[in-house]
């Protein structure tokens, strides 16, 4: 089946769109992927909405700014999907399927709670296409933590990898998370921490810009090795997985813990960068064996810095990126929604006992047509 997979993430930089072909299980053929950046005031309603959501209780609830940053998201998801199409020649009518993750504005599975804006039947309307969404729902209402889920897409990727066992494929993006793979029925998967957010939102508040490019700060600063070790004091890296984090957990934790106020530009991000990479080192404890081999993928591949310090905590493992392994960092989390996409088609699960927690696999997601 060809199906487009679409993605917001927790970084809020914009829509990743991608065409994969597959049976959603071991048959994957790579079409074409994009980017379709967010326009500053785009972002900042997106934040607005994150910020409103705080206090929801019911996942349904649309108030205010949170019903005008859905409008605006499911718009821009209908137009990014067709210009994508146009752009690469693809007739509509040869699309089996879309995979909608929307935007995730609250994540509380301890509340069995988790709410992802974006309209999937007004998607459907506009593109004249079955569109599969609200992905999570099924697994935080079972019990699951309904995060992460991409370890699914993760175990068919390293399926035709020739790399040492154990592999870990590591996700950083405004959160971190992991897949360990070593020939288990099931991935095994968790959140690990904070990722690009912290990094993000420091340096949005400093220079306006809401990324540290390259890791070129944090290359100038230098680490607080202290802070870092009071941040990683926080009783979420002693937990043994499954485990999952709102994007915005650990900001008032960190800010106080690492002394931020107080940090330069470049000792800041440089103390940031190493929290996330020090995170994903924590972990291994907590993992089946340590990984022999690491593939780091997502937008903190383009952070150099961070793949250095990665690199040097991960020691004796070898880290890699994922477009060094033959696949395409950048789309992966939107080809991932394209699986999942095909597989609920096929009433495949998705979250498994050792990715979620959830207490049998499950198929989710909520099939809508035009």
């Amino acid at each position: 089946m060809r199906a487009v997979g679409l993605m917001s993430g927790t970084s809020m930089d914009g829509i990743d769109v991608a065409l994969l072909e597959t049976d959603g299980e071991d048959h994957l053929h790579f079409g074409p992927s994009a980017l379709h950046f967010y326009r500053d005031d785009e972002a900042a309603l997106l934040r607005k909405a994150v910020e409103a959501a705080r206090d929801l209780t019911d996942r349904s609830a649309r108030p205010g700014v949170i019903a005008e940053a859905e409008a605006m998201l499911t718009a821009l998801h209908g137009a990014a999907v067709r210009t994508f199409l146009e752009s690469n020649a693809i007739d509509p009518a040869t699309i089996h399927v879309v995979g909608f993750h929307g935007q995730t504005v609250l994540h509380r599975p301890d509340r069995r709670l988790t709410v992802q804006i974006g309209d999937g039947k007004a998607l459907a309307a506009q593109l004249g296409l079955q569109v599969v969404y609200d992905l999570r729902a099924d697994d935080v209402a079972a019990g699951g933590q309904g995060a992460p889920l991409v370890p699914v897409y993760h175990r068919a990727l390293a399926q035709a990898l020739d790399r040492p066992h154990p592999v870990a494929v590591l996700n950083v993006g405004g959160v971190a998370n992991v897949t360990y793979i070593d020939g288990l029925p099931h991935p095994f998967a968790c959140d690990t921490g904070p990722g690009n957010a912290l990094i993000d939102d420091f340096m949005r508040e400093r220079t306006g810009h809401a990324m540290d490019p390259a890791g070129v700060n944090a290359a100038q600063g230098q680490v607080d090795a202290a802070a870092v070790t009071r941040v990683l004091a926080h009783p979420f890296f002693a937990m043994k997985p499954p485990k999952s984090l709102d994007r915005n957990e650990f900001r008032a934790w960190v800010a106080e813990q690492a002394g931020l106020a107080g940090k330069s530009v470049e000792d800041g991000a440089a103390t940031l960068t190493a929290i996330t990479a020090s995170s994903v080192a924590s972990i291994v404890r907590l993992l089946p064996e340590p990984p022999k081999t690491w593939i780091v993928a997502g937008g903190g591949v383009h952070n150099v810095t961070l793949i250095r310090m990665l690199a040097e905590r991960l020691t004796p493992a070898k880290v890699e990126t994922a477009d060094t392994v033959g696949w395409n960092a950048d789309a992966i989390e939107a080809q991932a929604f394209a699986y999942m996409a095909v597989r609920r088609l096929r009433d495949l699960p998705i979250t498994f006992p050792t990715t979620t927690g959830v207490a049998k696999p499950m198929c989710g997601g909520v099939l809508v047509k035009p």
